[in-house]
């Protein structure tokens, strides 16, 4: 299926801003446009493919997704989120080229799974599965079908553990 969004990895501070725009229009509040900021500040947590813009065909910045460091236990691994459209795009498919754009980021960069914590219902078109089913579980109290792992190649050996996120995330 082809999009009619294309898109491109953050550069410079217009994207920047864009990406923070993108983030309060899509959240009620601004926790999560923070969060791109102090991530983007982590050296440990932030990767240099990892933001990802999807853009519409008039070149507006539409859609966000981000990929930085996490670990499961000790072994790392990659969070998503947040991801991002603001309401009135939505669904309209600029999320979803912003994930994949990401998530082709990450197989290519040799990254064998990603965690999200997310909508049950949306995360499964891009192949996640519930998180426990690899014996993974996050550092706090959430619904099984919410926090999901996508193994880029079930063959390689995938950690069982406990998620540890960067710092900024605060949990």
């Amino acid at each position: 299926m082809s999009s009619p969004f294309s898109t491109r990895l953050e550069t410079g501070h217009e994207d920047r801003r864009a990406i923070r725009e993108i983030n309060l229009a899509a959240f009620p509040t601004a926790l999560e446009a923070d969060l791109v900021d102090a991530l983007r500040e982590d050296p440990g947590a932030w990767l240099p493919w990892g933001s990802w813009i999807a853009e519409s065909p008039d070149g507006t910045a539409t859609g966000f997704a981000l990929l930085t460091r996490c670990h499961v236990d000790d072994v790392p691994a990659l969070a998503l989120g947040p991801c991002a459209v603001p309401p009135e795009q939505q669904s309209m498919g600029a999320g979803s080229a912003a994930i994949r754009a990401a998530l082709d980021a990450a197989r290519t960069a040799g990254e064998k799974l990603v965690l999200v914590l997310g909508h049950a219902a949306y995360y499964p078109r891009f192949g996640f599965t519930p998180a426990s089913r690899y014996g993974i579980r996050p550092p706090f109290e959430v619904p099984d079908e919410n926090m999901m792992a996508l193994a880029f190649d079930p063959d390689r050996p995938i950690p069982a553990g406990t998620i540890r996120y960067a710092a900024p995330f605060g949990v």
